[in-house]
């Protein structure tokens, strides 16, 4: 079974609500979550929150940290992840902030640089990834450990 399906599987069968809000991935976790039967039993809508100014006005994150620590922070990973579950009413939500490149790495933060926000059920996971290749490989490299970290926090959230 694949990630997805795996995925939609266990909210199905434990009544949960799922949202993305993706940045550097651009649609491409909610695409792949909505390819599986079903999905529209437990995802009802996601963001895709390019700008600063679009993460605070959807997601509900602060200005103030976006200022000071960066989209691609930590910070801002956790702050759309919690935002898109309470903007959408959901039970868990995934969330990507990075450089996908080719440009707009700087030493502290290159290319490939993603920080993966996880909500499930009150609880907040976030993970720090370098990944490697072109704009489209980071991009799907990105998508896939999102939805790695997702099922590894479901399935937590059930223990």
């Amino acid at each position: 079974m694949q990630l997805a399906e795996e995925i939609v599987a266990l909210l199905l069968e434990k009544k949960m609500k799922l949202t993305t809000a993706e940045s550097c991935t651009g649609g491409m976790i909610a695409s792949t979550l909505i390819n599986v039967a079903g999905i529209s039993e437990c995802y009802e809508e996601g963001y895709i929150t390019y700008a600063n100014a679009s993460k605070a006005k959807l997601l509900g994150v602060d200005k103030a940290v976006l200022a000071e620590k960066g989209a691609v922070s930590e910070e801002v990973a956790q702050m759309m992840a919690e935002g898109a579950a309470k903007a959408a009413d959901a039970d868990a939500a995934v969330a990507v902030t990075g450089i996908a490149g080719p440009g707009g790495g700087t030493p502290q933060k290159p290319v490939g640089l993603v920080y993966i926000g996880c909500y499930v059920c009150g609880r907040s996971v976030v993970t720090k990834n370098h990944f490697t290749g072109s704009r489209l490989e980071i991009r799907q490299q990105t998508t896939e450990k999102a939805l790695e970290l997702l099922l590894t926090c479901i399935k937590e959230s059930l223990q």
